[in-house]
């Protein structure tokens, strides 16, 4: 059977954990959790019929590793109960943690457990963004600039809607965009030394009530993040912008010329009649020669039908299969994990206050 996994966890996300874990050699879901019981059977279906526990102690006692795939704000809470029953390697969603008030927490439990624990940053493995962060170096000559921009869907709706409030999500610069900011300190390889935000809600769920709330979480802004190293990185995301071409764009620009990786979202959201939905593309343009030369990423259809994120929750799990097993390096560490969401509070205090925030 090989490595047995246990799921935490079986909303929409769950499910595209289980389906890229049945893609792997040597690895099976055998058990699963969900307080939602429909949703624990339906994933439980899906991974060939795996074990409903009515417990997360229960998974934890039955499984080789664990994927923890619930809501945001209950991350910590459950990484902390798992090492009070047992040491299991571990991928935990993004983000690690939603409270600056955690981050002692975090730092305690970096500091005591012992075995492998994965943060899920999906995005570095994204084909087209691998290949751009492997290039980047030579086509720019030494990059200067950063931007990442993502315009896509509004976020879709979830078991007792937890994701439209910043209460349980640590707000959308922590929820959606800790993502982005992991890929400016891998690509920048320095740590963030000043941020400034602008961002808010100007569209998105504001005709919506929840127990009598009206949603608060953020649908666009622009981040500029300054750099120990003297690079400048921005993000710039809207959240009603699903017509585009592309979701995702990355730039970075050096002194012999610039690199750019562009990735569609999810094909399930292209609308048929366009057609075939795009393939992801680097273009490259150098200083001299001048012209941009497009290049074609393809994915492979089998990894691409498996989730929404371009194949990279494959590519992510082959990896974290390695360090489960002894074999390969944790690549996305419970270090990194933690800074890319320090890196999101501080951009949602500086758009909530309009000052500059140093770290």
């Amino acid at each position: 059977m090989g490595m047995k996994y246990g799921i935490i966890g079986c909303g929409m996300m769950g499910h595209e954990h289980i389906q890229n874990i049945n893609l792997l050699d040597g690895a099976q879901v055998t058990c699963v959790f969900d307080p939602v019981a429909d949703l624990a059977q339906h994933a439980a279906q899906k991974a060939g019929g795996a074990t409903v526990c009515d417990t997360m102690e229960a998974v934890v006692d039955q499984a080789d590793a664990l994927v923890i795939v619930s809501p945001n704000h209950l991350h910590l809470g459950q990484l902390e109960a798992i090492a009070a029953q047992k040491t299991l390697p571990i991928l935990v969603e993004k983000p690690l943690y939603t409270d600056p008030t955690e981050a002692t927490r975090v730092a305690n439990f970096t500091r005591d457990y012992k075995a492998p624990v994965w943060v899920a940053m999906e995005y570095r493995y994204m084909p087209p963004i691998a290949a751009f962060l492997r290039r980047q170096e030579t086509v720019t000559g030494g990059m200067k600039m950063l931007s990442i921009r993502e315009h896509r869907f509004p976020f879709l709706p979830k078991i007792g809607d937890w994701n439209r409030f910043n209460a349980n999500t640590g707000g959308t610069l922590v929820e959606k965009c800790c993502h982005f900011f992991d890929l400016m300190r891998l690509a920048t390889g320095s740590e963030a030394v000043r941020v400034m935000a602008s961002a808010g809600q100007g569209h998105n769920h504001l005709n919506e009530t929840y127990d009598g709330q009206t949603p608060d979480i953020w649908d666009h802004g622009f981040v500029l993040v300054d750099f120990a190293n003297g690079m400048r990185a921005m993000l710039e995301l809207c959240m009603f912008a699903e017509g585009s071409r592309f979701q995702e764009e990355v730039c970075a620009v050096g002194p012999t010329g610039k690199i750019e990786a562009l990735v569609p979202g999810p094909g399930r959201f292209w609308p048929d009649h366009l057609g075939a939905p795009p393939t992801p593309q680097i273009i490259v343009s150098p200083r001299d020669p001048r012209g941009p030369i497009h290049e074609d990423i393809p994915v492979d259809p089998a990894v691409l039908e498996a989730g929404d994120h371009n194949g990279a929750t494959f590519y992510q799990h082959q990896r974290f299969l390695a360090a489960a097993r002894g074999t390969g390096p944790v690549e996305v560490t419970l270090a990194d994990g933690a800074a890319a969401v320090a890196l999101g509070l501080a951009a949602q205090e500086s758009a909530r206050t309009g000052q500059a925030v140093t770290l």
